[in-house]
């Protein structure tokens, strides 16, 4: 466990101002990412026993994902470590005006069991290009990943620099919080647990980034390309066995299309993942037998359309389709993170987003059309973090754009920049020549009301 003389050594190291330099920052990052390659089989395979992911699987969501991060973030962080100048309004010139990026601090990054080496190291990647000390808190219940990282961070970096800890979370976290007050938390994990990181943030005024979940929903409109919104929803809900925070948690379907997705999905999930999923080489297994547990009672909540095998010792269940749910089943109330899909069919749009509007603010939303009018129509209506039209979940691997919720589903965002900019303080500064001292700006003021209002308007 992290003790607080561990923290404060760290925070007197953050204030020699060692990692504040350009040149510092880039080498962390290249040492990272050789540590990462190097490392990579044994990543994998870390992945395999906790998720029972396949090593393609893993480069595409885990530690392909990472590498391309660092890589962006070396090659751009000259560029993003620059001030960024501003224009300067009437009544302040001839002064320049610009934006300077420094480093928070001493930053607290915790990360989920789900996608245990991306979802931790990601932020790990802004906050190091960004210029902070990190401690790491990675998941308890992905323990074979949790060992590579512990290694490739140890051997790697200082433990005044970078402190990784995967100790127990109900008890390691308030003990850190309680106790040191961090300049910045990145939290990724369940709005519960979510709701008392940020109770204990601001007992202390610690800026947060939530990235939370919730009940994304996916709209397949009835001018929709079938075939292909089978495939997209299927490859991205699938994926990891359905533990994924932006996998489409229900399907809305109109109503004249609902017969012809169904039909496409089975056929797609016999294509992807065999008639015998748990023997599949692209098809995972669930975390452990508590989550097993709570999936294994959503099965019947509703009728079950295609799939609903399981076994228990393999921490199995099959991709699963299900429709004639009641809206207040707790598999339509509670996010699902799992392989089981309700479908629910809409006669119009009113009707659908009844629905979603029993959970605002989704972190992602998915809509399938090829009508621009009711693509256009659903984004503008619809409040969420992030999502796709025509797609799912594959927003999230573009660094180019933010990643972050919204309400419920989290507060702020990273990836790319956005990663380097969570993890900066955005200072201004204004710069005012000496050379040109007006007596207007001075006292007395009595008859300058007429050229204020001018140069204030």
């Amino acid at each position: 466990m992290v003790n607080t003389d561990q923290l404060l050594t760290m925070h007197s190291y953050y204030e020699t101002g060692a990692t504040k330099s350009y040149t510092f920052r880039i080498t962390q990052l290249k040492k990272l990412k050789t540590a990462i390659l190097q490392n990579q089989d044994a990543l994998h395979q870390a992945l395999y026993t906790d998720l029972k992911k396949n090593a393609e699987e893993c480069w595409v969501t885990e530690t392909g994902f990472v590498i391309s991060e660092i890589s962006t973030a070396i090659k751009r962080l000259k560029q993003w470590m620059q001030p960024d100048y501003t224009a300067t309004n009437l009544l302040n010139v001839p002064s320049k005006s610009y934006v300077m990026k420094e480093p928070l601090g001493v930053v607290l990054v915790i990360g989920p069991w789900n996608y245990p080496l991306q979802l931790l190291f990601t932020p790990m990647i802004g906050a190091i290009a960004a210029g902070n000390t990190v401690v790491l808190k990675a998941s308890e219940f992905a323990p074979a990943t949790a060992a590579v990282m512990k290694t490739i961070i140890e051997q790697t970096f200082a433990p005044e620099y970078i402190l990784f800890t995967d100790g127990d979370g109900a008890a390691e976290i308030p003990a850190m919080m309680n106790h040191f007050r961090f300049d910045h938390v990145f939290y990724t994990g369940s709005t519960a647990v979510g709701k008392i990181i940020y109770k204990m943030a601001a007992e202390q005024l610690v800026p947060v980034t939530l990235e939370l979940g919730g009940k994304s929903p996916c709209v397949v409109e009835a001018d929709a390309n079938i075939a292909v919104a089978a495939k997209r929803i299927a490859i991205t809900k699938f994926s990891n066995a359905g533990q994924m925070c932006v996998a489409p948690d229900y399907i809305l379907v109109h109503e004249t299309k609902k017969q012809a997705l169904v039909e496409a999905l089975k056929k797609t999930l016999e294509h992807f993942f065999s008639k015998q999923p748990e023997q599949d080489y692209n098809y995972g297994k669930i975390i452990n037998e508590k989550q097993y547990n709570r999936l294994q009672n959503y099965l019947t909540q509703g009728n079950i359309l295609y799939g609903g095998r399981s076994n228990a010792a393999q921490l199995f269940i099959e991709p699963t389709l299900m429709d004639g749910i009641k809206l207040d089943a707790p598999v339509m109330q509670e996010e699902i993170f799992g392989p089981i899909l309700p479908i629910i069919s809409f006669a119009n749009k009113a009707e659908a987003m009844d629905i979603i509007k029993a959970h605002p603010n989704p972190l992602a939303f998915y809509v399938f059309t090829n009508n621009k009018k009711k693509e256009q129509d659903w984004l503008n209506t619809v409040p969420f973090g992030g999502g796709c039209v025509n797609n799912a979940s594959w927003h999230l691997t573009n660094h180019h754009l933010p990643f972050g919720g919204r309400g419920f589903s989290g507060t702020g965002n990273y990836h790319g920049k956005y990663s380097f900019d969570t993890f900066s303080h955005h200072k201004a500064i204004m710069k005012t020549p000496a050379w040109f001292d007006p007596a207007v700006k001075y006292p007395p003021f009595k008859g300058k009301m007429k050229l204020f209002k001018w140069v204030i308007k």
